[in-house]
Parts: C-alpha cells; sequence; structure tokens
C-alpha cells in the first residue's frame, strides 16, 4: 500500500529522530518516493544529509528557501504528498497543528495538505499523559487525523513507561492497515462510467470515429470496482477487456446507443464519469449500400448528435457528475466552460497534444477541478494511478459536501 505512493515524512525535534532514519530506508526499499521536511531542531539530532541520502530526494527545513522561483515550495509539497506521516511527533508539533499555528516549514506543510496523514508521537511519559497533550490528540482525532501509539519501555530521558517511538516496521504496517481499510472508500456506491470512442455509419463498410482507445475509462471502472464500488461500465467499439468479473459492461458502438445506455442506468447511479470520446456529428444519410468510387469529390452532411453530457447534468439530482475534455488549445479554459455550462460537479481536463497525455496511450496528464474551482493537478502517471488519484478527489469532494 505505500509502493508509489508519494510520502512526506516529516521529522521532529527528538532523540528519537534517528529511527526516522531507518524508516526513510525502508519506505524507500518499499517503492515509496520519500521526501522529509525536518524541523530546526530535528537538525540538532540528525543531519539532513543522512536523509538526503537515504530518500535521494532534497531535504526541506526552511520556509523561505524557495529552491524553485515557479513554485511555493510548501504548498507544491502539501499538494504532491499522498500520505504525511510525522515520525518522531513532539508535543510541540502536535500542540502546532492543533492548535492552527504554522510558524516552521512543517507546520505550515500540514495546514495546507490534504493528504493522509499519519502522527506517531514520541516524548517523555509525563508529558503524553498531560491534559494538553490529550486534549490536542483528540482534537487532531476528530479532525481525522490517525495516530501511531508509542511503545512501552525505556525512553532517553531514563523513565520507563509510554512514549517510545514506534518501530519502523510498526509504523509502516500501522499505515499500510489503515491505507487498506480506507482503500474501499466507494463501497456501496453505484458507478457509472463511459468509455472509448463511438462509431458513426456512412455505409456498411465506413464509419466516422475517433482515437479514443478506452483506456482511461476502463481504468477508471477498474478502480472504482477495486475501491468497492458496483460499477457498470457503457464502451464503445474498443478491443480493451475488463479484468474484474463483477464490472456489468455493455457494449454500445453509436452516440445514440451510449445515449440511450448512459440515461438507463443513471437514475440509479451515485456517481457519474463521462470518459468517453462521443462523435459530435454523424451522418445524415446513412447509405444501405457500399458508395463506390466516383469522379469528384464527396461531401457528406453531417447532423449533431445528442450532448450526452449536458443532458445528464440537466436532469441530475443527487447524481456527483464529472466530464472529461480533452483539448488541444485553451484547455483549461474550456475546461471551466464545459464544468458550468454542462452543470458538473467537476471536470478532468487533458490537453491530448501533450506527449505523454493523448490519445491511445498508457499515461496520462490530468487537471481536475471541482465545482468551487477547486484545481488539482494529475502529473504525468499511468491511466491507472490517474484512476486512482481521481477517485480521492471525488471521494474527498463528496465528503466535503456531506459536511
Amino acid at each position: 500500500m505505500v509502493n508509489k505512493k508519494n510520502i512526506l515524512l516529516g521529522v521532529s525535534g527528538g532523540i528519537a529522530a534517528y529511527k526516522a532514519c531507518a524508516l526513510t530506508s525502508k519506505l524507500t526499499q518499499a517503492g515509496a518516493n520519500v521526501k522529509v521536511m525536518m524541523t530546526d531542531s530535528a537538525t540538532k539530532f540528525v543531519s539532513p544529509l543522512t536523509f538526503q541520502a537515504l530518500s535521494r530526494n532534497p531535504v526541506y527545513i526552511d520556509t523561505f528557501d524557495e529552491k524553485d522561483p515557479q513554485k511555493i515550495a510548501h504548498i507544491d509539497l502539501a499538494d504532491w504528498a499522498e500520505i504525511a506521516l510525522i515520525a518522531p511527533a513532539t508535543a510541540n508539533i502536535i500542540g502546532k497543528i492543533a492548535n492552527g499555528i504554522a510558524d516552521d516549514m512543517l507546520s505550515t506543510t500540514l495546514l495546507a495538505t490534504r493528504a493522509d496523514v499519519y502522527i506517531a508521537p514520541a516524548m517523555n511519559v509525563h508529558m503524553y499523559a498531560h491534559p494538553a497533550v490529550i486534549n490536542n490528540m483528540k482534537q487532531l482525532e476528530q479532525w481525522g487525523y490517525n495516530f501511531i501509539e508509542p511503545g512501552d519501555g525505556y525512553l532517553a530521558c531514563g523513565y520507563v513507561g509510554k512514549g517510545r517511538l514506534e518501530e519502523p516496521e510498526s509504523i509502516i504496517k500501522a499505515v499500510e492497515n489503515h491505507q487498506q481499510s480506507a482503500h474501499k472508500i466507494l463501497t456501496g456506491k453505484k458507478v457509472l462510467i463511459s468509455a472509448g470512442p463511438t462509431q458513426e455509419q456512412i455505409d456498411p463498410v465506413r464509419f466516422f470515429t475517433n482515437r479514443s482507445s478506452g483506456k482511461m475509462g476502463f481504468a477508471l471502472a477498474e478502480t472504482a470496482a477495486d475501491y468497492g464500488a458496483e460499477v457498470t461500465l457503457v464502451a464503445g467499439p474498443v478491443a480493451l477487456q475488463i479484468s474484474n468479473h463483477l464490472i456489468n459492461r455493455i457494449n454500445v458502438t453509436t452516440a445514440e446507443e451510449m445515449y440511450d445506455a448512459m440515461h438507463s442506468h443513471f437514475p440509479s447511479s451515485d456517481i457519474v464519469i463521462k470518459a468517453a470520446a462521443v462523435a459530435d456529428y454523424r451522418p445524415k444519410q446513412v447509405y444501405d449500400q457500399k458508395m463506390k468510387k466516383q469522379a469528384g469529390d464527396w461531401n457528406i452532411e453531417m447532423e449533431r448528435t445528442k450532448d450526452i453530457l449536458q443532458s445528464l447534468g440537466e436532469i441530475k439530482t443527487d447524481q456527483y457528475l464529472v466530464g472529461f475534455a480533452a483539448e488541444t488549445t485553451n484547455p483549461l479554459a474550456y475546461g471551466m466552460k464545459k464544468l458550468q455550462k454542462k452543470k458538473l460537479d467537476a471536470v478532468a481536463i487533458n490537453n491530448v497534444s501533450v506527449e505523454g497525455a493523448g490519445f491511445g496511450g498508457d499515461t496520462n496528464i490530468v487537471t481536475y477541478i471541482n465545482k468551487n474551482q477547486e484545481t488539482d493537478e494529475i502529473t504525468l502517471a499511468s491511466k491507472r494511478e490517474v484512476a486512482e488519484k481521481i477517485w480521492r478527489l471525488i471521494d474527498r469532494d463528496i465528503k466535503d459536501e456531506s459536511q
């Protein structure tokens, strides 16, 4: 559950900081991409160079040390992280987060991140039992922060009791177990997804279509099923197979057939994603026999197909409706226009002219914008990884709406 995850490891100032070195090493060996952020006090116990060598990434300490003028470092890291792990977490850093204090890079970043946050306390046994510390931890738990309780044993201060930082292996196991249990974020949800192109017939041997492979839509369907959803996939003519037999696949060919299938299942769905690249136009006249080659040009008159996404937006009640916007020029402007015009809850925008984000490939680059115009950038990743991130953003937004 930590393999390929972006993990921000916050190290605060306690003698247990030495254990964070082993933690960094083991997370990296497990396939995680680890970036370490230290408080100034932590650097008194362990050199930043140690963490840099173990993580093979820069170590962050100073809020005002902006290495890239194009980015605000603590915001960029807050957005980058999928998991934030504070180990060791002193009484001081716990108190800062619980009271909204942001006076160094670590506390500032923790207030800005929307990642899952895990806190592994380490402190003197009496500090751990102090009412102020207890109240701060209770407050953070109410807000959804996750605690990895310290162990009992001999402490550096000479006391024996609770307050010793849990061992690195146990910390990783606790994170993995929680991630596993939280993995079923779509349990009980009915999800409807469209994928692939449509084909609009000219004659028995010719048709209009587009370059969509259906890979993004299929990745969304399979990850939704893995996350516990009951999935219906309306698929245009593609060569892809689904690996999860629980997914209800409905094969269609034309835009009209996709319109009918989506509307048929829409009323009973909780979340709907239109990832298909549906034809905007179709031949006005369809020939029963193959049109023979003739001298001169052949003009085909086209007529508009029904706008599936807009029609769903007009009739939606409590469904969460997401559209895809595959653009080549001004992608954000056109994506925002689609979001508002079609009454969507969110839009996933990708510039298909950019390398790694085009039709047919195995990777994608997406800008996700919800109806509150909150924007999340999903950088180049496999379509499976992009799908996972999109579902987590949708889950986040639905939870935010319910609060």
